[in-house]
């Protein structure tokens, strides 16, 4: 049991996040996931398609998911400037576009830094200029395209994962992981994995066995937004928060009070997209 403790402790230690790499340029697993998140929502939107009761084409779903794509990356970047290290950004904005170091050489570091809130609030935005440019109901959409989305979640925090990043708090439970990037070199949660479960497979399963429901229009984004809010704000209290932020009031994460944010803004959908049908 020992030994399989031990293993299971070290496994980050012995991943390496990119697939090849050619000088200082590197071709990350984690990239690789945003392709994949992406494709099996579109695969699921278009089972959808084919199987419910719905009047969109098969190419309204690919023009709106590049309008997505676009609106998650700019909005996820940007989110990540503005929110967790704003005070940085502000002394070099460059860097907030340019996947490059120039300090002590010129270097490939990608895009480092990017917010989920921020990439929500982009596909929100987006999904809201595609609806009105296509004269498509903006609810009916979202309630059409959600139920799939929490599964691609389960990709990107599993890239977080190879990439040994986001991990979480110390712990003295037997599960707890190595990860290279720590330099306490202590057993700490891995929260992403926690992610990957909760935010993707358990809210992805309940919104896809409840997809059938016609409740009122926008119900499903109401749902989403308390769902995904409630389950990331409960695993934050073992994620470490952002070394250059710590906690607010000394105890909340920036994540949690985004969170709380994004529940009360669901819990309002829900309340007045209800009365709106009533």
């Amino acid at each position: 049991m020992n030994n399989l403790i031990s293993f299971w402790q070290h496994i980050p230690e012995h991943i390496k996040p990119y697939i090849f790499q050619i000088g200082g340029f590197q071709v990350r697993y984690y990239g690789l996931m945003y392709i994949a998140a992406f494709t099996v929502v579109y695969l699921l939107s278009l089972h959808r398609l084919k199987h419910e009761a719905f009047s969109y084409k098969k190419t309204d779903v690919e023009n709106y998911f590049v309008w997505a794509i676009a609106g998650l990356l700019i909005g996820a970047r940007i989110g990540y400037v503005f929110f967790y290290n704003f005070s940085y950004y502000i002394s070099k904005p460059l860097e907030i576009i340019l996947p490059f170091s120039f300090s002590g050489g010129f270097h490939f570091t990608g895009l480092a830094g990017m917010s989920y809130h921020g990439g929500l609030i982009g596909v929100l935005l987006a999904s809201k200029i595609f609806c009105h440019k296509y004269r498509i109901d903006f609810w009916q959409f979202g309630d059409f395209l959600i139920p799939s989305i929490p599964i691609g979640y389960t990709f990107g925090r599993i890239g977080n994962f190879i990439n040994g990043e986001l991990y979480g708090r110390i712990t003295d439970f037997p599960w707890g992981m190595y990860f290279p990037l720590d330099m306490s070199n202590k057993p700490r949660h891995p929260s992403q994995l926690y992610e990957a479960l909760f935010e993707g497979v358990f809210l992805f399963l309940v919104l896809w066995g409840l997809r059938k429901k016609r409740v009122f229009d926008g119900f499903f984004l109401s749902l989403y937004l308390i769902g995904y809010g409630a389950v990331r704000f409960f695993i934050e209290f073992v994620r470490d928060p952002d070394p250059q932020l710590g906690f607010y009031f000394g105890f909340i994460t920036m994540g949690q009070i985004l969170c709380f944010i994004m529940i009360a803004i669901g819990a309002g959908i829900f309340f007045l997209r209800k009365r709106t049908r009533q």
